[in-house]
């Protein structure tokens, strides 16, 4: 490491220890509803920044959930003298105590009209530090995920226009924005923010008990390097090393996804990953799709469960009259992209967190269906 590179870390340092003065300590909620995220400590506005407080450290999935192109902001803050316990196929098992925070926002404009998003996957200019540059990006809203004695607690927050701070948001709320590419051509789209039901549909992974977890805290999820103040560092090896996890193996024995976008890994690899995170929480035997008999988490075969020359268990407009998930060599004779193409809630998939086409996500499943050989034969 160059001088001037430490001297960087080291001033990167001094700047977020400055911050961390200025805010109380995260405040872990038992019970209740508070009105302000601001209320937990976690993430707050700091000089025309979005700061994370002492102990709370960002991560990053190696495939995220696709949300309307918005960026995200993921932090895991955990009381003193616990830790998560590792797993290697299931979300960690987070002590009591634990708070997760999801921060949508976007890139702002060139034009800086506040209600215009950038749809672009560049985040360059997004990070300060470990938090964000409001100068940069457009706050939407954040999410709390909160380990209480009763079980997990979803708790959303919708960002004042002034972006100060922002409020809770029980029964959820519709913000109308306009998505504008680098060509600067324009989709005006209604960006919904999940109420607290909606919330616990998609984190219920087991549809009998009903009860929530995190989705993406996985070890396949996060064995990736993550650019933190210091440097960058593995996000498994990084939690170990604050005390947040115990019992990891080194990464290079750990599970690790593919990223969805990255070229150099495989088609297959790819799509898997994508079909994982995007809806294999739902999809899987014990989540809120289990009737379905359609399995979509990275571990399954592939073969009738994985959708391969399946049919679907029910018809109608989500089918668009196709008779198969997936027919291997034809994308468009398959139901999977087809609902995935589609902004109708009647038809598309996954049904929420989207009001817009991830078209990148749809060319990546089709390219992925087109590899495949065989066909299918269908029964009448």
């Amino acid at each position: 490491m160059t001088l001037s590179t430490k001297l960087f870390f080291l001033l990167s340092l001094l700047l977020l220890t400055a911050c961390h003065r200025d805010l109380d300590p995260v405040a872990f909620q038992a019970d209740g509803r508070p009105p302000k995220l601001s209320d937990w400590h976690v993430v707050e506005v700091r000089d025309g920044k979005l700061v994370l407080n002492q102990g709370v450290v960002p991560y990053d999935l190696n495939t995220p959930l696709f949300t309307d192109y918005a960026h995200k902001l993921r932090t895991i803050w955990m009381p003193k003298g616990v830790s998560a316990k590792y797993d290697p196929t299931d979300t960690f098992d987070f002590p009591v105590g634990t708070v997760i925070s999801k921060t949508f926002y976007y890139p702002r404009t060139a034009d800086g009209k506040f209600s215009d998003v950038a749809r672009t996957f560049d985040t360059s200019k997004d990070f300060a530090g470990e938090g964000l540059d409001l100068s940069q990006v457009h706050l939407v809203e954040t999410r709390i995920l909160v380990h209480r004695e009763s079980g997990w607690a979803a708790i959303p927050y919708v960002w004042k226009d002034d972006q100060s701070d922002a409020m809770l948001a029980r029964t959820g709320a519709v913000i109308p924005l306009t998505l504008v590419d680098d060509k600067a051509a324009r989709e005006d789209f209604n960006y919904v923010v999940p109420d607290e039901s909606q919330c616990s549909s998609c984190h219920a992974q087991d549809w009998v008990s009903r009860k929530i977890h995190p989705i993406g805290p996985k070890a396949r999820h996060l064995n990736r390097d993550y650019h933190y103040a210091a440097g960058d560092e593995n996000e498994l090896a990084h939690l170990v090393k604050v005390g947040y996890l115990s019992g990891a193996p080194a990464p290079a024995d750990a599970p690790r996804n593919a990223n969805w976008a990255d070229e150099h890994a495989s088609l297959d690899a790819r799509a898997r990953a994508y079909l994982d995170i995007n809806c294999g929480h739902c999809h899987n035997p014990k989540g809120a799709a289990n009737t379905t008999g359609l399995t979509l988490d990275v571990s399954v075969p592939e073969d009738r469960h994985l959708g391969i020359c399946k049919p679907p268990v029910a018809a109608g407009r989500g089918t668009g009259d196709h008779l198969f998930d997936i027919v291997p060599g034809q994308p468009d004779d398959s139901i999977l992209p087809f609902r995935m193409n589609s902004a109708d809630p009647g038809t598309m998939m996954p049904e929420l967190g989207r009001s817009t086409v991830h078209r990148e996500g749809v060319a990546l499943i089709k390219a992925w269906i087109a590899s495949q050989s065989g066909g299918c034969v269908a029964i009448h």
